[in-house]
Protein backbone atom coordinates (compact mmCIF):
# COMPACT_ATOMS: atom_id res chain seq x y z
CA UNK A 1 0.00 0.00 0.00
CA UNK A 2 1.37 3.63 -0.64
CA UNK A 3 3.18 4.74 2.69
CA UNK A 4 1.14 8.47 2.09
CA UNK A 5 -2.00 6.58 2.53
CA UNK A 6 -0.67 4.18 5.34
CA UNK A 7 0.48 7.56 7.21
CA UNK A 8 -2.69 9.48 6.65
CA UNK A 9 -4.95 6.73 7.87
CA UNK A 10 -2.38 6.79 11.26
CA UNK A 11 -3.07 10.33 11.37
CA UNK A 12 -6.43 10.15 11.52
CA UNK A 13 -6.42 7.45 14.24
CA UNK A 14 -4.52 9.52 16.11
CA UNK A 15 -6.30 12.48 16.01
CA UNK A 16 -9.83 10.78 16.26
CA UNK A 17 -8.95 8.67 18.67
CA UNK A 18 -10.33 5.61 16.95
CA UNK A 19 -9.36 2.12 15.52
CA UNK A 20 -7.36 1.40 11.86
CA UNK A 21 -9.86 -1.08 11.59
CA UNK A 22 -12.82 1.16 11.24
CA UNK A 23 -11.50 3.53 9.07
CA UNK A 24 -10.75 0.47 7.00
CA UNK A 25 -14.34 -0.09 7.03
CA UNK A 26 -15.10 3.25 6.01
CA UNK A 27 -13.14 3.09 3.26
CA UNK A 28 -14.97 -0.08 2.23
CA UNK A 29 -18.49 1.40 2.78
CA UNK A 30 -17.51 4.55 0.36
CA UNK A 31 -16.12 1.97 -2.66
CA UNK A 32 -19.31 0.67 -2.10
CA UNK A 33 -20.77 3.91 -2.65
CA UNK A 34 -18.78 5.47 -5.19
CA UNK A 35 -19.54 2.00 -6.68
CA UNK A 36 -23.21 1.70 -6.57
CA UNK A 37 -22.68 6.03 -8.40
CA UNK A 38 -20.88 5.07 -10.65
CA UNK A 39 -21.62 1.71 -12.48
CA UNK A 40 -24.69 0.41 -10.16
CA UNK A 41 -27.89 0.84 -9.88
CA UNK A 42 -29.40 2.92 -7.01
CA UNK A 43 -31.81 -0.43 -5.53
CA UNK A 44 -28.49 -2.47 -6.12
CA UNK A 45 -26.82 -4.13 -2.41
CA UNK A 46 -22.99 -3.37 -2.94
CA UNK A 47 -20.86 -4.84 -0.19
CA UNK A 48 -16.76 -3.90 -0.57
CA UNK A 49 -13.33 -5.20 1.03
CA UNK A 50 -10.66 -3.40 1.38
CA UNK A 51 -7.43 -4.82 1.79
CA UNK A 52 -5.17 -2.72 4.16
CA UNK A 53 -1.86 -4.58 2.80
CA UNK A 54 -2.49 -4.24 -0.72
CA UNK A 55 -4.34 -1.75 -0.92
CA UNK A 56 -7.12 -2.83 -2.60
CA UNK A 57 -10.37 -3.27 -3.10
CA UNK A 58 -13.09 -6.14 -3.73
CA UNK A 59 -16.82 -5.27 -4.99
CA UNK A 60 -19.35 -7.60 -4.47
CA UNK A 61 -23.16 -7.61 -5.27
CA UNK A 62 -25.72 -9.45 -2.78
CA UNK A 63 -28.38 -11.19 -3.82
CA UNK A 64 -31.36 -12.67 -1.90
CA UNK A 65 -32.54 -16.32 -2.94
CA UNK A 66 -35.83 -16.70 -3.91
CA UNK A 67 -38.14 -19.30 -5.72
CA UNK A 68 -39.58 -16.48 -8.25
CA UNK A 69 -37.13 -13.26 -8.83
CA UNK A 70 -39.61 -10.13 -8.52
CA UNK A 71 -36.44 -7.66 -8.21
CA UNK A 72 -33.79 -8.49 -10.15
CA UNK A 73 -31.26 -5.88 -8.50
CA UNK A 74 -31.52 -7.16 -5.39
CA UNK A 75 -33.19 -11.13 -5.81
CA UNK A 76 -31.59 -14.41 -7.28
CA UNK A 77 -33.55 -17.53 -8.09
CA UNK A 78 -32.12 -20.63 -6.16
CA UNK A 79 -31.14 -22.39 -10.08
CA UNK A 80 -28.82 -19.41 -10.76
CA UNK A 81 -27.39 -19.48 -7.21
CA UNK A 82 -26.71 -22.64 -7.01
CA UNK A 83 -24.10 -21.79 -10.37
CA UNK A 84 -21.73 -19.63 -7.76
CA UNK A 85 -22.82 -21.74 -4.67
CA UNK A 86 -23.59 -25.31 -4.99
CA UNK A 87 -25.02 -25.70 -1.24
CA UNK A 88 -27.41 -22.33 -2.19
CA UNK A 89 -30.86 -22.54 -0.70
CA UNK A 90 -34.47 -19.81 -0.32
CA UNK A 91 -33.24 -17.05 2.02
CA UNK A 92 -29.38 -17.13 1.85
CA UNK A 93 -27.52 -14.54 0.34
CA UNK A 94 -25.31 -14.78 -2.45
CA UNK A 95 -22.02 -12.38 -2.79
CA UNK A 96 -21.54 -12.02 -6.96
CA UNK A 97 -17.98 -10.63 -7.48
CA UNK A 98 -17.67 -7.09 -9.51
CA UNK A 99 -14.96 -6.07 -11.44
CA UNK A 100 -13.58 -3.17 -9.49
CA UNK A 101 -13.03 0.05 -12.05
CA UNK A 102 -9.38 1.42 -11.89
CA UNK A 103 -10.64 5.28 -11.89
CA UNK A 104 -14.03 6.68 -10.55
CA UNK A 105 -15.94 9.48 -11.75
CA UNK A 106 -16.10 12.86 -10.19
CA UNK A 107 -19.76 12.61 -8.68
CA UNK A 108 -18.78 9.29 -7.07
CA UNK A 109 -15.23 10.30 -6.03
CA UNK A 110 -17.08 12.98 -3.77
CA UNK A 111 -19.96 10.70 -2.62
CA UNK A 112 -17.32 8.51 -1.56
CA UNK A 113 -15.42 11.25 0.38
CA UNK A 114 -18.39 12.59 1.96
CA UNK A 115 -19.21 8.95 2.90
CA UNK A 116 -15.87 8.67 4.55
CA UNK A 117 -16.25 11.90 6.49
CA UNK A 118 -19.50 11.00 7.98
CA UNK A 119 -18.42 7.72 8.61
CA UNK A 120 -15.11 8.95 10.69
CA UNK A 121 -17.00 11.51 12.65
CA UNK A 122 -19.71 8.89 13.24
CA UNK A 123 -16.81 6.31 14.77
CA UNK A 124 -15.77 9.55 16.72
CA UNK A 125 -18.95 10.37 18.27
CA UNK A 126 -19.38 6.91 19.59
CA UNK A 127 -15.42 6.83 20.52
CA UNK A 128 -16.33 9.77 22.60
CA UNK A 129 -19.24 8.54 24.00
CA UNK A 130 -18.02 5.32 25.28
CA UNK A 131 -15.09 6.81 26.58
CA UNK A 132 -17.14 9.58 28.71
CA UNK A 133 -20.24 7.82 29.68
CA UNK A 134 -18.74 6.06 32.27
CA UNK A 135 -16.53 9.45 33.74
CA UNK A 136 -19.81 10.67 35.19
CA UNK A 137 -18.76 11.84 38.73
CA UNK A 138 -15.04 12.44 37.95
CA UNK A 139 -13.44 16.15 38.40
CA UNK A 140 -11.31 16.93 35.21
CA UNK A 141 -9.54 20.73 34.28
CA UNK A 142 -10.75 22.58 31.36
CA UNK A 143 -10.51 25.47 29.57
CA UNK A 144 -13.54 28.49 28.78
CA UNK A 145 -13.50 27.87 24.67
CA UNK A 146 -16.53 29.91 23.93
CA UNK A 147 -19.19 32.28 25.72
CA UNK A 148 -23.16 31.61 24.43
CA UNK A 149 -25.03 33.65 25.96
CA UNK A 150 -25.28 32.67 29.77
CA UNK A 151 -23.80 28.89 28.31
CA UNK A 152 -19.88 28.25 29.20
CA UNK A 153 -18.60 26.02 26.77
CA UNK A 154 -15.34 24.22 27.93
CA UNK A 155 -12.82 22.33 26.27
CA UNK A 156 -11.78 19.05 28.34
CA UNK A 157 -9.18 18.04 25.33
CA UNK A 158 -10.75 15.49 23.09
CA UNK A 159 -14.55 16.64 24.10
CA UNK A 160 -16.07 19.74 25.20
CA UNK A 161 -18.45 20.16 27.69
CA UNK A 162 -21.43 22.74 28.44
CA UNK A 163 -21.67 24.30 31.59
CA UNK A 164 -25.56 25.47 32.07
CA UNK A 165 -26.61 28.84 34.05
CA UNK A 166 -27.57 26.63 36.74
CA UNK A 167 -24.26 24.46 37.38
CA UNK A 168 -22.93 28.01 37.10
CA UNK A 169 -21.27 29.69 40.97
CA UNK A 170 -23.42 32.71 41.09
CA UNK A 171 -20.51 34.81 42.36
CA UNK A 172 -18.27 33.85 39.43
CA UNK A 173 -17.39 35.41 36.36
CA UNK A 174 -15.66 33.33 33.16
CA UNK A 175 -13.49 34.18 30.39
CA UNK A 176 -12.18 32.69 27.39
CA UNK A 177 -9.10 30.75 28.18
CA UNK A 178 -9.64 30.40 32.15
CA UNK A 179 -8.61 27.04 33.30
CA UNK A 180 -11.53 25.58 35.56
CA UNK A 181 -12.18 22.62 37.25
CA UNK A 182 -15.46 20.92 36.59
CA UNK A 183 -17.68 17.96 37.45
CA UNK A 184 -19.02 15.72 34.95
CA UNK A 185 -22.78 15.67 36.50
CA UNK A 186 -23.82 13.54 33.32
CA UNK A 187 -23.17 11.98 30.00
CA UNK A 188 -25.95 12.20 27.56
CA UNK A 189 -25.81 10.95 23.88
CA UNK A 190 -27.17 12.55 21.03
CA UNK A 191 -27.25 13.05 17.01
CA UNK A 192 -24.14 15.27 17.24
CA UNK A 193 -22.21 13.49 19.62
CA UNK A 194 -22.02 12.79 23.58
CA UNK A 195 -23.55 15.67 25.34
CA UNK A 196 -21.29 16.29 28.51
CA UNK A 197 -23.34 18.19 31.07
CA UNK A 198 -21.13 19.63 33.75
CA UNK A 199 -21.23 21.73 37.20
CA UNK A 200 -19.83 24.09 39.58
CA UNK A 201 -22.02 23.83 42.01
CA UNK A 202 -23.03 20.20 42.66
CA UNK A 203 -22.02 18.84 46.43
CA UNK A 204 -19.94 16.07 45.29
CA UNK A 205 -17.33 18.10 43.55
CA UNK A 206 -16.14 19.39 47.08
CA UNK A 207 -16.19 15.38 47.79
CA UNK A 208 -13.71 15.52 44.58
CA UNK A 209 -11.34 18.24 46.07
CA UNK A 210 -11.00 16.89 48.99
CA UNK A 211 -9.54 13.32 47.46
CA UNK A 212 -7.21 15.42 45.30
CA UNK A 213 -5.89 17.45 48.38
CA UNK A 214 -5.99 15.00 51.15
CA UNK A 215 -4.26 11.70 51.56
CA UNK A 216 -5.94 10.16 53.97
CA UNK A 217 -9.19 9.86 51.95
CA UNK A 218 -7.94 8.27 49.06
CA UNK A 219 -6.35 5.99 51.28
CA UNK A 220 -9.44 4.96 53.49
CA UNK A 221 -7.95 6.70 57.01
CA UNK A 222 -10.43 9.23 56.84
CA UNK A 223 -14.20 9.00 55.02
CA UNK A 224 -16.52 12.12 53.94
CA UNK A 225 -20.00 10.88 55.57
CA UNK A 226 -22.14 13.78 54.48
CA UNK A 227 -22.08 16.92 52.52
CA UNK A 228 -24.28 19.55 52.33
CA UNK A 229 -23.73 22.94 49.82
CA UNK A 230 -25.01 26.05 49.31
CA UNK A 231 -22.42 27.11 45.74
CA UNK A 232 -20.58 30.01 46.18
CA UNK A 233 -21.35 30.74 49.97
CA UNK A 234 -21.34 28.30 52.18
CA UNK A 235 -20.48 24.43 52.55
CA UNK A 236 -20.60 21.51 55.38
CA UNK A 237 -18.71 18.44 55.13
CA UNK A 238 -19.20 15.69 57.69
CA UNK A 239 -15.59 13.49 58.01
CA UNK A 240 -15.20 10.68 60.51
CA UNK A 241 -11.70 8.56 60.70
CA UNK A 242 -11.47 4.64 60.01
CA UNK A 243 -7.87 4.75 61.52
CA UNK A 244 -6.88 4.65 65.01
CA UNK A 245 -4.68 8.11 66.12
CA UNK A 246 -6.14 9.88 62.83
CA UNK A 247 -7.54 13.20 63.06
CA UNK A 248 -10.17 13.57 60.32
CA UNK A 249 -10.90 17.29 60.97
CA UNK A 250 -7.16 18.06 61.11
CA UNK A 251 -6.13 16.17 58.04
CA UNK A 252 -8.81 18.23 56.15
CA UNK A 253 -7.52 21.49 57.32
CA UNK A 254 -3.86 20.59 57.08
CA UNK A 255 -0.65 21.71 58.34
CA UNK A 256 -1.90 25.61 58.99
CA UNK A 257 -5.11 25.29 56.97
CA UNK A 258 -3.01 24.53 53.49
CA UNK A 259 -5.08 21.68 52.22
CA UNK A 260 -8.61 23.68 52.41
CA UNK A 261 -6.93 26.77 51.26
CA UNK A 262 -6.02 24.78 48.16
CA UNK A 263 -9.60 23.64 47.66
CA UNK A 264 -11.47 27.41 48.56
CA UNK A 265 -8.68 28.15 46.08
CA UNK A 266 -10.63 26.58 43.50
CA UNK A 267 -14.42 27.72 44.52
CA UNK A 268 -13.67 30.96 44.81
CA UNK A 269 -15.58 32.41 48.32
CA UNK A 270 -17.10 30.07 49.40
CA UNK A 271 -16.70 28.81 52.64
CA UNK A 272 -16.48 25.47 54.55
CA UNK A 273 -17.41 23.90 57.12
CA UNK A 274 -15.32 20.78 58.32
CA UNK A 275 -17.87 18.61 61.00
CA UNK A 276 -17.15 15.99 63.03
CA UNK A 277 -19.40 12.90 62.31
CA UNK A 278 -21.03 11.44 65.43
CA UNK A 279 -22.95 7.83 65.58
CA UNK A 280 -25.18 9.84 68.29
CA UNK A 281 -27.60 12.19 66.44
CA UNK A 282 -27.63 14.48 69.35
CA UNK A 283 -23.75 14.98 69.48
CA UNK A 284 -23.97 15.44 65.65
CA UNK A 285 -26.94 17.97 65.53
CA UNK A 286 -24.71 19.19 68.04
CA UNK A 287 -21.56 19.87 66.00
CA UNK A 288 -22.91 20.42 62.33
CA UNK A 289 -24.24 23.89 64.19
CA UNK A 290 -20.93 24.72 64.78
CA UNK A 291 -19.32 26.84 65.41
CA UNK A 292 -22.43 27.90 67.76
CA UNK A 293 -22.24 25.95 70.78
CA UNK A 294 -25.19 24.25 71.84
CA UNK A 295 -26.76 24.31 75.76
CA UNK A 296 -29.43 21.59 75.36
CA UNK A 297 -31.29 19.39 72.51
CA UNK A 298 -35.02 17.85 72.37
CA UNK A 299 -35.79 15.57 69.60
CA UNK A 300 -38.90 14.43 68.37
CA UNK A 301 -37.85 11.06 66.73
CA UNK A 302 -41.86 10.89 65.40
CA UNK A 303 -41.54 14.10 63.38
CA UNK A 304 -37.51 14.57 63.05
CA UNK A 305 -37.79 17.45 64.61
CA UNK A 306 -34.98 18.86 66.58
CA UNK A 307 -35.02 21.48 69.46
CA UNK A 308 -31.90 22.96 69.88
CA UNK A 309 -31.56 25.52 72.96
CA UNK A 310 -28.33 28.17 72.99
CA UNK A 311 -27.51 30.97 74.87
CA UNK A 312 -28.68 34.33 73.59
CA UNK A 313 -25.02 35.38 72.51
CA UNK A 314 -25.07 32.37 70.21
CA UNK A 315 -28.63 32.85 68.75
CA UNK A 316 -27.24 34.88 65.68
CA UNK A 317 -24.56 32.34 65.19
CA UNK A 318 -26.83 29.58 64.67
CA UNK A 319 -29.17 30.63 63.03
CA UNK A 320 -26.14 32.34 60.90
CA UNK A 321 -26.98 34.68 58.05
CA UNK A 322 -30.54 34.88 56.57
CA UNK A 323 -30.60 31.07 58.30
CA UNK A 324 -28.19 29.52 56.38
CA UNK A 325 -26.27 27.73 59.20
CA UNK A 326 -28.95 26.62 60.49
CA UNK A 327 -30.56 25.40 56.76
CA UNK A 328 -27.09 23.62 55.76
CA UNK A 329 -27.09 21.73 59.35
CA UNK A 330 -30.77 20.32 58.25
CA UNK A 331 -29.68 19.24 55.24
CA UNK A 332 -26.49 17.52 56.41
CA UNK A 333 -28.26 15.85 59.26
CA UNK A 334 -31.96 15.16 57.46
CA UNK A 335 -33.43 16.61 60.69
CA UNK A 336 -36.16 19.77 61.21
CA UNK A 337 -33.90 21.98 63.34
CA UNK A 338 -35.34 24.78 65.31
CA UNK A 339 -32.93 26.89 67.22
CA UNK A 340 -34.22 28.83 70.38
CA UNK A 341 -32.44 31.27 73.04
CA UNK A 342 -31.95 29.95 76.51
CA UNK A 343 -34.20 31.95 79.08
CA UNK A 344 -31.47 33.06 81.79
CA UNK A 345 -33.12 33.94 84.94
CA UNK A 346 -31.43 36.11 87.67
CA UNK A 347 -30.67 34.47 91.09
CA UNK A 348 -31.44 37.62 92.85
CA UNK A 349 -35.18 37.81 91.51
CA UNK A 350 -36.02 34.89 91.41
CA UNK A 351 -35.22 35.29 95.20
CA UNK A 352 -36.79 38.22 94.99
CA UNK A 353 -39.79 36.71 93.69
CA UNK A 354 -39.81 33.67 95.74
CA UNK A 355 -39.58 36.15 99.04
CA UNK A 356 -42.60 38.21 97.54
CA UNK A 357 -44.41 35.27 96.65
CA UNK A 358 -43.88 34.02 100.37
CA UNK A 359 -45.14 36.94 101.97
CA UNK A 360 -48.06 37.12 99.42
CA UNK A 361 -49.14 34.32 100.99
CA UNK A 362 -48.66 35.12 104.79
CA UNK A 363 -50.63 38.33 104.10
CA UNK A 364 -53.61 35.99 101.48
CA UNK A 365 -52.94 33.76 105.04
CA UNK A 366 -53.37 36.96 107.55
CA UNK A 367 -56.30 38.34 105.31
CA UNK A 368 -58.04 35.04 105.99
CA UNK A 369 -57.71 34.72 109.43
CA UNK A 370 -58.30 38.33 110.03
CA UNK A 371 -61.66 37.64 107.87
CA UNK A 372 -62.70 34.83 109.43
CA UNK A 373 -62.10 36.74 113.14
CA UNK A 374 -64.17 39.66 111.97
CA UNK A 375 -67.11 37.28 110.97
CA UNK A 376 -66.23 35.45 114.41
CA UNK A 377 -66.94 39.39 116.03
CA UNK A 378 -69.99 39.96 113.88
CA UNK A 379 -71.92 36.95 114.50
CA UNK A 380 -71.06 37.28 118.65
CA UNK A 381 -72.15 40.85 118.10
CA UNK A 382 -75.20 39.53 116.32
CA UNK A 383 -75.79 37.10 119.12
CA UNK A 384 -75.41 39.71 121.75
CA UNK A 385 -78.05 41.87 120.17
CA UNK A 386 -80.49 39.23 119.84
CA UNK A 387 -80.05 38.06 123.32
CA UNK A 388 -80.41 41.55 124.35
CA UNK A 389 -83.56 42.44 122.29
CA UNK A 390 -85.14 38.60 123.90
CA UNK A 391 -84.40 39.71 127.10
CA UNK A 392 -85.33 43.30 126.32
CA UNK A 393 -89.30 41.53 124.95
CA UNK A 394 -89.68 39.06 127.79
CA UNK A 395 -89.35 42.49 130.60
CA UNK A 396 -91.89 44.30 128.29
CA UNK A 397 -94.22 41.08 128.10
CA UNK A 398 -93.81 40.62 131.89
CA UNK A 399 -94.65 43.91 132.80
CA UNK A 400 -97.64 43.83 130.15
CA UNK A 401 -98.42 40.65 132.20
CA UNK A 402 -97.68 42.40 135.15
CA UNK A 403 -99.86 45.32 134.37
CA UNK A 404 -102.40 43.27 133.24
CA UNK A 405 -103.04 41.57 136.78
CA UNK A 406 -102.88 45.01 138.74
CA UNK A 407 -105.97 46.30 136.16
CA UNK A 408 -107.52 42.96 136.94
CA UNK A 409 -107.27 43.11 140.43
CA UNK A 410 -108.63 47.09 140.85
CA UNK A 411 -111.53 45.94 138.21
CA UNK A 412 -112.42 42.92 140.87
CA UNK A 413 -112.05 45.66 143.99
CA UNK A 414 -114.21 48.33 142.69
CA UNK A 415 -117.47 45.98 141.53
CA UNK A 416 -117.05 44.75 145.10
CA UNK A 417 -117.99 48.07 146.39
CA UNK A 418 -120.51 48.49 143.93
CA UNK A 419 -122.24 45.75 144.99
CA UNK A 420 -121.84 46.87 149.17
Amino acid sequence: MDQEFTAAVRQICDEKGIEPEDVYKTIAAAMASAFRKDLGKPGQKIEAKFDPKTGKTKIFQVLEVVSKVENEDREISLKDAKKHKKKAKKGDEIKIKKESPKNYGRIAAQTAKQVVIQKIRESERDVLYQEFKDRAGELLTGTVQQIEGKNIIINLGRANGILFPKEQIPSENYYIGQRLKVYIASVEESSKGPQIILSRVHPEMIRCLFELEVPEINSGAVEIKLIAREAGKRSKVAVTAHQEGVDPVGSCVGQRGTRIQAILAEIGEEKIDIILWDEDLEKFIENSLSPAKVKSIKLNKNNKIAVVMVAEDQLSLAIGKEGQNVRLASRLTGWEINVTKEVKVDKKKKKAEKKGKVTKEKKVEKGKKTEKATKGAAKKEVAKKEAKKTKTEKKIKKKTATKKKVATKRKKTTTKKDKK
